[in-house]
């Protein structure tokens, strides 16, 4: 019988630096994001520090370097936008509401967050975040309109390039209305988007020989319910 081994020691003093390791970093990202809201997307590392109090040399204790940082970043700005996009990902609502509700979400974020999204487009390290991003709203979207379009039997192949379409065409909208919003205003601008996007999926309905009243609440359990025969135009 092989001899019994004695249970490994748990260094303590390790797991407590692992702890304060992980807290601080948390702490220097805070600092970051506050400092990206206030000083923009060319804020310096030395601006960071200043934020979060300490010298800069400080936070390379617990960064390896300005990209390490800049990457801790990334993945939080990614959980804020995942956040924000709950009416996207768990639709609810006729399609119009589902459709208002999730641009007006992606708006308002890009409103609050303009910094920091150009802060992720700025520098290499963080461009993927971005593109991580819009990649998982486009593939959900693409999934979405795929689901409809066979419970309603129609054409699921365009449900892709329409999903990754409509991104595209919402950020650079957005973007665009953050900077020069001319007095349109956010709900006004929701509204105007939406409204585009449902002639876009209409038109794809359409293309399949099916009519899609935006106003009322979807039946896939019954697609026959949901969708009628477009007529001839």
């Amino acid at each position: 019988m092989p001899p019994r081994q004695a249970p490994q020691q748990v260094d303590g003093r390790k797991t407590r630096w692992e702890g304060q390791h992980e807290r601080r970093r948390t702490e220097f990202v805070d600092a970051a994001i506050t400092a990206i809201a206030r000083f923009g997307p060319e804020v310096s590392t030395q601006q960071i520090a200043d934020e979060a109090g300490v010298a800069r040399t400080r936070l390379y204790k617990h960064f390896a370097d300005a990209g390490d940082l800049q990457r801790a970043v990334a993945a939080r700005a990614a959980e804020s936008v995942t956040a924000a996009l709950q009416p996207l990902w768990r639709p609810r609502g006729t399609p119009m509401e589902m459709i208002t509700n999730a641009v007006g979400a992606y708006v308002g974020w890009l409103r609050e967050n303009i910094h920091l999204y150009r802060y992720l487009s700025r520098h290499t390290g963080t461009m993927d975040a971005v593109a991580d991003i819009k990649t998982a709203i486009g593939a959900h979207l693409s999934g979405l309109f795929a689901g409809y379009l066979t419970a309603l039997d129609g054409d699921p192949r365009a449900a892709e390039p329409l999903g990754f379409g409509i991104v595209g065409f919402v950020d650079t909208a957005s973007v665009r209305w953050v900077d020069h919003a001319d007095g349109l205003g956010h709900e006004e601008l929701t509204a105007q988007l939406a409204r585009w996007i449902w002639c876009v999926l209409d038109e794809t309905l359409r293309a399949s020989g099916l009519s899609l009243d935006p106003h009322q609440p979807l039946d896939l359990e019954h697609p026959a319910a949901t969708a009628e025969q477009a007529p001839n135009s």
